[in-house]
């Protein structure tokens, strides 16, 4: 039998999981540890739930893309390829009651950095953090920002490191604006009741949290049956709604401190 540290060298040896943080590796790898089952299966069903975590809407092509426009590899994730048409809309509407200067935390942000330009339609500057698992799309998304010389910055960062995110939170400038875009569905797949564990955590430190999810499969288009009642309803019991509406196949709640 393998230590657990051989195990994630083994899983992370596939270039796809190269860049993961190791607690993400970890924590995905605990699921399985009382499995009955050798070593090798045991790699193999934590590879599984770690594309369907990390990689399972991003395209290979992400992975070491050369000279490629924005809207190219906006089009590579299927997140940030139905948001494309309803960004402007989508940001309008949330900045809507800012002015001047924000900082804007983006929890989970795969390539949503390259979505940048559509804050300047807005109205608002925005000085944008950006916190991702996969260190690919984090490499990614800060060239971008040389390249363009936005100001935004793209940090490698589990998001069960709880404790590092709040000092990152805390080293922006208010007002704060942090985004958890369609992320809920993969925390809870590593971790039960995570999600409600994130906001409770975060929401003091931002003056507007923006919540979001898919309303419909992002392959079938079919409606969900789940409506995720369980975290709408700890929102509207802790916390002060302040907008909830559907653009495309995604729903957004922002809410605050009551």
């Amino acid at each position: 039998m393998m230590e657990e540290k051989e195990l994630i060298q083994r899983i992370i040896g596939k270039k796809e999981f190269s860049q993961l943080p190791e607690l993400d590796v970890k924590l995905a790898l605990g699921k399985f540890e009382k499995r009955q089952v050798g070593d090798e299966e045991k790699i193999r069903l934590t590879r599984e739930l770690l594309h369907k975590v990390f990689s399972s809407f991003t395209s290979h092509k992400l992975l070491s893309p050369k000279n490629k426009p924005r809207e190219w590899i906006l089009r590579k994730h299927l997140s940030t390829r139905e948001r494309l048409p309803y960004y402007s809309q989508i940001y309008s509407r949330i900045l809507k009651n800012f002015n001047g200067r924000i900082s804007l935390i983006d929890f989970g942000a795969g390539i949503n950095g390259f979505s940048y330009c559509f804050f300047e339609e807005s109205g608002v500057k925005v000085d944008y953090t950006g916190i991702e698992s996969v260190g690919q799309l984090v490499n990614l998304t800060n060239d971008y920002f040389k390249k363009e010389k936005i100001s935004g910055k793209a940090i490698h960062l589990s998001l069960f490191e709880i404790g590092e995110l709040k000092k990152l939170i805390k080293k922006t400038e208010e007002p704060r604006i942090i985004f958890i875009f369609k992320t809920f569905d993969s925390l809870e797949m590593i971790r039960e009741n995570y999600s409600l564990e994130l906001i409770k955590e975060i929401s003091p430190l931002g003056n507007l949290i923006v919540i979001s999810f898919a309303t419909r499969s992002m392959i079938s288009k079919k409606p969900f049956k789940a409506k995720r009642n369980w975290i709408i309803e700890f929102i509207n019991q802790n916390y002060k709604i302040k907008d909830d509406f559907e653009l495309g196949n995604e729903r957004y709640i922002c809410f605050t401190q009551k």
